[in-house]
């Protein structure tokens, strides 16, 4: 009987992206390091031409520094072992992806989002049982692919589940969740878990309670808004997340953060939330929580402040060169402004 010899002539045009990497690695990474991880096993699969810190930034339309820094970000997770000569990089090597949390991205440490902060996770049995026969929950999943505009991960799954299952939210309220911070701009997994653990925490169960509080926080959004003077905008998530800080880490009455708003545009001639933050972190710091506390505070500080001496009577000052000019005369407001914002700026 004579052997039969099975060729493949087809050329290899799909690169395999191991589930490891999507389910526990991709949703905390910076999108553009997923993309140059992603590029880098496309050419290892099919190997092609000279390959560069210049040839990838130029991929990327980025610099080689940005190159480096999500190669050292996949070193950081254990994906990636790098080869370096001196300060030239000369190899780069694929590691085995093991089921772990990956290492925090450096925005998620300053912000204190550490990845112990999670909540517990569901068991991959519970989330079968869960799924199956159970049409509501398939339909919740099914809103959710279509709110977020992607097919759900194992590991999105499991998160939309644990508020059902562990947390005990009603499929209504889980799906204004997700449909609520679409409409803020957001689609990440991430977010949408942060803001549902805290409306747990805020003991909210219902839809109505949701829309209530959420429709709160939007009008003192706005109300800060107009103190800066900006109107007929939605505020970006820089400033909303610089608005929660106030009202919710340091607990100020719109009162106090307007007045903040007010000595803001009164000192820079502009809305700056930076400047509003200076403001603000050092009325938290001085422990002031109304405003006749930073009045007083205020009063203190001008007392604080030393007059100068007046010249002793009964001797006649000598005219010399050193005192036989014009005095200037300096506005101390305006040096103050300067110090503080040379200090943001540092």
């Amino acid at each position: 009987m004579s052997s039969i010899f099975i060729q493949n002539s087809r050329a290899l045009t799909a690169t395999t992206v191991p589930d490891l990497f999507i389910d526990h690695y991709m949703p905390q990474a910076n999108g553009e390091f997923v993309k140059i991880y992603l590029y880098l096993l496309r050419r290892f699969h099919q190997p092609e031409g000279e390959l560069s810190l210049s040839s990838l930034a130029d991929v990327f339309s980025c610099t080689e520094k940005d190159i480096m820094r999500a190669l050292r970000y996949w070193e950081k997770c254990g994906l990636l072992r790098l080869s370096l000569e001196g300060h030239t990089l000369t190899g780069i090597e694929f590691l085995p992806i093991k089921e772990s949390s990956p290492s925090p991205r450096p925005e998620e440490k300053a912000a204190g989002q550490e990845n112990s902060s999670r909540p517990p996770r569901l068991s991959a049995s519970r989330v079968q049982e869960l799924q199956k026969d159970n049409a509501d929950i398939r339909q919740l999943l099914f809103l959710a692919e279509q709110y977020l505009g992607r097919t759900l991960s194992s590991t999105d799954v499991n998160r939309i589940l644990y508020f059902y299952d562990a947390l005990h939210f009603p499929m209504d309220l889980i799906e204004y969740l997700i449909e609520y911070c679409v409409s803020k701009g957001s689609t990440s997994l991430h977010y949408i878990e942060k803001v549902g653990l805290q409306w747990h925490q805020d003991g909210i169960s219902s839809v109505a309670q949701a829309k209530s509080r959420t429709n709160t926080w939007n009008k003192n959004y706005f109300s800060i808004l107009k103190a800066f003077g900006i109107r007929g905008r939605n505020p970006v998530p820089m400033e909303v997340s610089y608005m929660d800080r106030w009202l919710k880490e340091y607990g100020f009455t719109m009162e106090l953060i307007t007045e903040a708003c007010s000595r803001t545009v009164t000192q820079t001639g502009q809305p700056s939330f930076q400047y509003a933050e200076g403001i603000l972190s050092s009325w938290k710091k001085s422990k002031v929580s109304t405003l006749e506390e930073v009045k007083r505070l205020d009063a203190r500080h001008r007392s604080s402040q030393k007059p100068l001496a007046p010249a002793k009577s009964g001797r006649t000052q000598t005219a010399s060169r050193f005192n036989n000019f014009h005095q200037r005369e300096y506005d101390y407001g305006q040096l103050e402004k300067q110090l503080f914002e040379k200090q943001l700026a540092d």
